[in-house]
């Protein structure tokens, strides 16, 4: 089945490995096959992958975005969640249904519930400086 997005005026999206942006006007792209298409509001830089949970974050992206040394990836990611779980044992049970979508090669699902991680790491941090 094929996937319409719309973009807004300058918008990116990375869409198989390849980062699109889209000029000053809307504009309607239909992507036919089956491929990696991830909008600009999804996509963490390298540079702003700085907690513990943006790095694993930023790990399952490049899953997602990049087939490229996948086994050093999982590494990678399996380091970041086991010192994330070691540090704060609550997120277990997240990290676990998020690393059930990451064996399984379902890295648009792990993204999404990434981001949930990562909200509740900024709710902690919130909670932690006494800003409610």
């Amino acid at each position: 089945m094929a996937l319409k997005i719309t973009l807004k005026p300058h918008e990116r999206l990375i869409i198989g490995g390849a980062v699109v942006a889209n000029g000053d006007s809307k504009c309607s792209l239909i992507v036919e096959n089956n491929v990696a298409v991830l909008r600009e509001k999804d996509i963490l830089r390298e540079k702003d992958a700085v907690t513990p949970c943006r790095r694993i974050y930023f790990m399952i992206q490049l899953l997602y975005v990049d087939d490229t040394n996948v086994v050093e990836k999982h590494n990678i990611y399996w380091s970041l969640v086991k010192d994330l779980v070691e540090a704060a044992p609550s997120t277990a049970g997240l990290v676990a249904d998020i690393s059930e979508h990451v064996l399984n090669g379902k890295y648009y699902l792990a993204l999404k519930l990434a981001r949930k991680l990562i909200e509740y790491e900024e709710e902690a941090t919130r909670h932690v400086s006494g800003g409610y």
